[in-house]
């Protein structure tokens, strides 16, 4: 039997729809009509709520007290389950800079375990780093940084079962073109961060193919009027996606703005680089080696630094039309269809539209997340 989800607003790839009916048949989307005329349907009423697709993570290390880098399948499943509750559906679990063994038994696990996650569905990996520099390492473990190697990463993409969707690296590593050539051409994004290179070696990297900044301004040279360093880079390139987390304390709204006044709303992807503690109490936790402090919504490391987050995505979309920098339609987009283009895997995820798994959120006109939908069935309800 058919089933409509009757809503005041829908927001779908061609637009924002108002008040109307969205068909779902086995856990699959069908049409969207303005008036109902199957009588015998059932139908979820939504009134006075909107319903968009389910937000999309791509950079995510952890959940509910579980990180990436433990290699532990169980663990996996539960920040799938939890994500749930952040309106995510889809998401790249993300490593960390660590021994080129670590990273292959990290990737070998998710590839043999992607498919049984219960709750938001994992649709790749994103590596992040090793191939880094020192300057702005963040919470990457420099001991293990290297140039690009081939043979390398294709032992990481075997072992995964070829799920590696994302890799970043710092474009003044030797060897970069050539890297970036190579592994754009079988498919997989090039991310630039952790890296303090100049405007020209950003854009080099990007003429070879690399697509996307990790983080915007965090963990790269800052714009300088002399030398517009990576900074510059994602704010004067073209064709290149940023990652930005706005949580309020990695970004200022007012320079969050200026990016998306700059890259276009477009080609902004929301993500939280949440870490372990996200959906935690504040505390002691780790991220890959490093200890972290919880506290007063931050994560950092001894030293003072910005180290993960514990951002949830439900609340990057909230934040960012709450500080009047982009409407409720960019948000949304930016936390789905923007992400899900950036990592080449909008065609299973990232929008609403006939023919897709039904995973949809179900929001009230404050941009607060009230239930999410998987397959057309209701997992979470606040």
């Amino acid at each position: 039997m058919k089933t409509f989800i009757y809503a005041d607003k829908f927001f779908l790839k061609s637009g924002v729809k108002e008040a109307g009916y969205l068909e779902i048949t086995d856990g699959i989307f069908g049409d969207y009509t303005k008036e109902l005329t199957d009588n015998e349907a059932k139908v979820i009423d939504q009134s006075g709520k909107w319903i968009a697709p389910g937000l999309v993570d791509t950079h995510i290390h952890g959940f509910k007290n579980h990180d990436v880098m433990d290699n532990d399948a169980e663990g996996l499943k539960v920040m799938s389950e939890g994500l749930l509750s952040c309106g995510v559906t889809s998401f790249l679990p993300t490593t960390l800079t660590s021994s080129k063994e670590r990273l292959k038994d990290v990737a070998e696990t998710i590839g043999k375990t992607y498919q049984e996650v219960p709750g938001a569905k994992i649709q790749g990996i994103y590596f992040e780093g090793p191939f880094f520099t020192e300057e702005h390492k963040g919470a990457q473990n420099p001991s293990y940084f290297g140039d690009p190697d081939m043979a390398t990463f294709n032992e990481w993409q075997e072992a995964s079962g070829g799920l590696i969707k994302k890799i970043a690296l710092a474009p003044e590593r030797q060897g970069v073109a050539e890297f970036v050539k190579e592994v754009t051409e079988e498919g997989v994004v090039v991310a630039l961060g952790h890296s303090n290179a100049t405007l020209d070696e950003a854009q080099a990297a990007v003429e070879a193919g690399a697509s996307v900044f990790v983080h915007a301004y965090n963990g790269m040279r800052g714009l300088n009027h002399r030398e517009p360093g990576m900074v510059g880079a994602l704010l004067s390139l073209q064709h290149v996606f940023s990652e930005l987390i706005c949580d309020g304390h990695h970004v200022h709204p007012q320079a969050a703005e200026i990016l998306m006044e700059k890259a276009g709303h477009d080609h902004v992807a929301l993500i939280t680089d949440c870490m372990m503690a996200g959906g935690m109490p504040d505390g002691n936790y780790n991220l890959g080696e490093f200890p972290v402090v919880v506290k007063d919504g931050t994560a950092r490391l001894e030293s003072g630094n910005l180290a993960g987050s514990i951002l949830k995505l439900k609340e990057a979309i909230k934040n960012v039309v709450d500080w009047n920098i982009a409407t409720p339609e960019e948000a949304i987009m930016m936390a789905t269809y923007v992400p899900a283009v950036s990592c080449k895997i909008d065609d299973r995820c990232g929008m609403i539209a006939k023919g897709r798994d039904a995973d949809f959120i179900v929001l009230n006109p404050d941009m607060e997340l009230e239930a999410t939908y998987l397959d057309g069935v209701e997992r979470y309800r606040k």
